[in-house]
């Protein structure tokens, strides 16, 4: 394969060769769903989502896993105080993650494991790290002994000796050393008794690290070929995985990818700030497909800043896009063209998954394919189409994918093409007499509706411009 990836434990963009020929194995850590998505959460999903669809479109057979962590002490904390379940709280912000990875267009993944379904899975890693000396247990409680693993902060680039202490428990004074993370969590005087399971070591709960570590190798073995998530994760959680799979004699993953932050006002999109846009709540302002865009044309590896303004502007350049492929499709059929994808948007994708690069290659494409519209050239025009459905498709953002056109009411749309074509028109007619005053009312007032209108040799054409 020519596709390079930057791998975070490297620290350098390296050659993507899979672990097993013609197949790719990727793990993303899914949410912890203690509350509903918001845009920074999703973020991660679409920018694997790419990953996956790119991997597919270069012949791969993918496997790809997607937690979901259902137990945590932030779950059992906010269910206590909604009087709930905590069962009933995950699930039902779970089925809210569902809900928003659907909207936008992310495909599910081969495999959905639930950490409450792999207990037995997370106890026999245990058994194993604590038989090669590299775990212990304290009155219940189960800590991995950071010290006993060399390669500790490999993946981070940070020292032992300039680490805090984990803070994943009430104290440390169990703990042989600070910094030693919590496996599994003894239950607790006042929590749920459904909130825990059996053990050797007496019931409890696991810890947010074990749970992927387990759920990874139960689905994809050993060693697998992609660890992804967002840069928040990379330590302490990326860290703690990569060190108890490894100390317990596992591969793991051959290569770290980590997405970057949404933020708000220049923070981090966090739900501990308060600072928060959930996706139900933004769907409703814009369309799911616009807000897929917005998020997928930078760079995986970029800052996001969330604003209106910037979503605005993403809803104007993808409605260009759709623009172009709805005309030329009416005009030529929805399959002209063969969908070939422009070498450019390869050498794009190949190159980290660089989507803004790629993004202005199904530009330029949109371009040349409205001047062949224009020109009454028929077979330049479907090249165009071909080429650009091939390329947004792999993006998720085809127009004409059922999953965005469900969304559109084909009566509605016919009415308002009826509307603007008469318009249009009576435009012309004001010209034929030379009434050039009334002509430019009327394309200015379509202006202010958000339409466009462009005069080509083959008769004024409009498209949405807002």
């Amino acid at each position: 394969m020519s596709l390079r990836l930057y791998d975070t434990a490297a620290r350098a963009v390296r050659d993507f060769t899979p672990l097993r020929a013609g197949q790719a194995s990727v793990y993303v850590c899914g949410l912890t769903v203690q509350g509903p998505p918001h845009v920074g959460h999703v973020r991660s999903a679409l920018a694997f989502d790419v990953l996956r669809r790119w991997l597919t479109a270069s012949g791969l057979e993918v496997t790809y896993v997607r937690n979901v962590t259902d137990i945590d002490d932030k779950i059992l904390a906010k269910a206590a105080d909604a009087g709930v379940p905590w069962w009933a709280w995950a699930y039902a912000n779970e089925l809210a993650v569902t809900r928003a990875y659907d909207v936008l267009g992310v495909l599910p993944p081969t495999y959905e494991p639930r950490a409450t379904g792999h207990v037995p899975d997370m106890v026999a890693l245990m058994d194993r790290l604590i038989e090669r000396g590299h775990a212990y247990t304290a009155d219940g409680d189960v800590y991995f002994d950071v010290r006993s693993f060399a390669g500790y902060g490999e993946l981070t680039g940070q020292r032992l000796e300039n680490l805090e202490p984990a803070a994943d428990t009430d104290s440390d004074e169990r703990k042989r050393d600070p910094r030693d993370f919590a496996l599994w969590k003894a239950a607790k005087a006042g929590e749920p008794e459904t909130a825990s399971w059996a053990t050797p070591w007496g019931r409890g709960r696991p810890g947010w690290h074990l749970e992927c570590s387990a759920m990874a190798g139960r689905y994809l073995g050993a060693e697998f070929d992609v660890h992804g998530g967002g840069l928040d994760l990379r330590f302490p959680h990326h860290e703690n995985e990569r060190a108890q799979s490894q100390a317990a004699g596992d591969g793991f993953a051959r290569y770290w990818l980590h997405n970057g932050w949404v933020t708000l006002g220049g923070e981090k999109m966090s739900k501990s700030l308060g600072n928060t846009a959930l996706v139900d709540e933004v769907v409703k302002r814009v369309r799911p497909v616009e807000l897929r865009y917005y998020l997928v044309a930078p760079h995986y590896r970029s800052t996001v800043e969330f604003t209106d303004a910037a979503l605005d502007e993403a809803g104007v350049a993808y409605r260009r896009l759709e623009s172009f492929v709805k005309r030329a499709a009416e005009r030529l059929g929805p399959d002209a063209g063969k969908p070939d994808l422009a070498p450019e948007f390869v050498a794009a994708l190949d190159d980290d998954l660089g989507t803004p690069a790629a993004v202005a290659v199904v530009h330029e494409a949109v371009r040349q394919g409205n001047s062949a519209l224009a020109a009454g050239d028929d077979d330049g025009a479907a090249a165009a189409l071909g080429s650009v459905r091939a390329m947004l498709g792999v993006l998720g953002l085809d127009p004409l994918d059922p999953r965005w056109a469900a969304g559109t009411d084909d009566r509605l749309s016919a009415v308002t093409g009826g509307l603007v074509a008469l318009a249009l028109e009576q435009r012309q007619a004001a010209r034929a007499r030379k009434d050039f005053a009334a002509a430019d009312t009327i394309r200015d007032r379509l202006g202010a509706l958000g339409v466009q209108v462009e005069d080509t040799p083959n008769g004024p054409r409009w498209e949405l411009s807002r």
